[in-house]
């Protein structure tokens, strides 16, 4: 992050940006990982258009990550649809397309992203006031 786009701003709001940032960072490197290496593809035949939405993540998470890095807004909006989407669609994954029983990895990082999704979405109003809204003089 630009130390200069970041003056002023309480080491809290620096603190909670940069752990989305590293989260959004992990995700990518994640989902690319499922798309290069066929050991960590997901186990189970997923529908097309599940594919397709977790595919497009190779490109959403790292969007999200650079924006909110720029402190940009947009990235809040952007950061906030990924985690509860991927949210929504890990669940349907691993709750309806799995058939498996109990406690899985799967079903743990579904959990993991929810806890994230719900924690972005609480902070975001907080975040916002000190984000650079569109038409502001400090916005490139």
């Amino acid at each position: 992050m630009s130390i200069g786009r970041w003056r002023g701003t309480p080491l809290a709001v620096r603190l909670v940006v940069s752990v989305a940032v590293l989260v959004f960072g992990y995700g990518t490197v994640v989902h690319v990982a499922q798309l290069l290496v066929p050991e960590f593809r997901p186990q189970l035949a997923l529908p097309g258009w599940l594919t397709v939405y977790f595919t497009s993540l190779t490109l959403w998470d790292p969007v999200a990550a650079l924006l909110l890095a720029a402190r940009r807004v947009e990235g809040l909006a952007l950061g906030c649809a990924v985690l509860a989407t991927d949210a929504a669609a890990n669940w349907y994954a691993n709750y309806v397309l799995d058939p498996a029983v109990g406690v899985t990895a799967g079903r743990i990082g579904q959990a993991v992203i929810t806890a994230l999704a719900v924690t972005l979405l609480a902070l975001t109003p907080w975040l916002a006031r000190w984000f650079v809204p569109p038409g502001h003089p400090d916005r490139p």
